[in-house]
């Protein structure tokens, strides 16, 4: 027999205010239950313990709770905690738990698979298979916070967009969630803690500094020359650098903020002076700090990272340009947690 709850976390504040409201119980429960679903982020009703019975029962009959659950935890040398996170309906996303000396950082998904096709990512080789939901996605930050304070003793401080999926093409879902985790009435994290990655995708760019959004902005840049872009970016194509630049202008102008550009040097790809130069020019034309990153292998790739006297040359251009540039090397490599490497394996 087909299920016909409904998931009780598709539901606004105001209507489940509403609903107890019907059954002739005061709002007040209302707000009970939100707090329990978004502030507690508890996933069952029975642990509602405020409420009466009577009143967990009468949510039961008519609601579900479809939360998250990890299906394997693996934890790396260096820390790093990888989960492949199985969904209400049986398709699993992975999420990753990233400590520092300073700080826990959360990687979590947005898509089921993806649609782009980016020659580097192991995700790329999965098609899309949905949108996470919102609560999905909260749901993984919640369980990584969790693990956090277990293994580290102490909470999230930082949140990432980069697992499974373009955030960008799931967008509504994506700001829904993120609205949960920043409200007071749910994990009251900060939005400068969060940073949403995206492929370059300028309509949508544009959109979200219209919307007036608070978290940051990178971009998984790669090359600032057209033909080596769509080279390891294919989709770039209908993507042009100028108008992505143009976005990330609109951007700036909006929230004050700058953009980070994430960046992968590979052995003959993007490892000449042309390509450094190129990058530096574009840096220079919008607010920016470029990320460079540490190139992990993925099966059935023969892609392999640029020397370290190449990187050297990328990090002292830009520096000598004052253009502000980190080096990031990966972690949770054994474990296909690293970046680019999340494939459900």
């Amino acid at each position: 027999m087909e299920n016909t709850k409904k998931d009780i976390r598709a539901l606004t504040k105001d209507e489940l205010i509403q609903f107890f409201e019907s059954q002739g119980i005061p709002s007040f429960r209302g707000k009970q239950v939100y707090q329990w679903l978004w502030q507690k982020g508890v996933h069952d009703f029975d642990s509602m313990t405020n409420l009466t019975l009577a009143h967990r029962k009468l949510l039961k009959s008519h609601f579900d709770i479809n939360h998250i659950k990890i299906d394997i935890e693996q934890k790396s040398k260096d820390g790093t905690v990888k989960n492949a996170v199985k969904l209400h309906d049986q398709l699993v996303v992975e999420s990753v738990l990233i400590p520092t000396a300073s700080r826990s950082t959360a990687c979590v998904s947005s898509q089921v698979g993806c649609s782009l096709d980016c020659t580097f990512c192991a995700t790329a080789s999965m098609k899309r298979m949905r949108n996470l939901n919102p609560d999905e996605i909260y749901d993984q930050v919640v369980t990584i916070n969790q693990q956090s304070l277990t293994y580290h003793q102490r909470p999230l401080s930082n949140i990432v967009f980069m697992g499974m999926g373009e955030p960008l093409m799931n967008y509504k879902n994506v700001l829904a969630s993120i609205d949960k985790i920043t409200d007071p009435e749910g994990l009251g994290m900060s939005p400068k803690r969060i940073t949403v990655s995206t492929s370059g995708i300028p309509k949508m760019i544009r959109k979200m500094a219209d919307d007036g959004v608070k978290f940051r902005l990178a971009v998984s840049l790669h090359s600032a020359r057209q033909e080596v872009r769509e080279q390891i970016m294919p989709f770039a194509n209908k993507f042009p650098l100028d108008e992505l630049l143009e976005s990330l202008k609109h951007w700036y102008a909006c929230t004050k903020k700058r953009v980070t550009f994430e960046y992968v040097v590979w052995e003959g790809v993007n490892d000449t002076r042309e390509d450094i130069q190129a990058l530096v020019q574009f840096c220079l034309k919008v607010p920016s700090k470029v990320n460079l990153i540490q190139y992990n292998p993925i099966d059935g790739n023969d892609m392999k990272q640029a020397s370290s006297q190449i990187l050297d040359d990328y990090i002292k251009t830009l520096t000598n340009s004052r253009i502000q540039v980190t080096y990031r090397r990966s972690r949770g490599e054994d474990i296909d947690a690293a970046c680019g490497q999340l494939a459900n394996k």
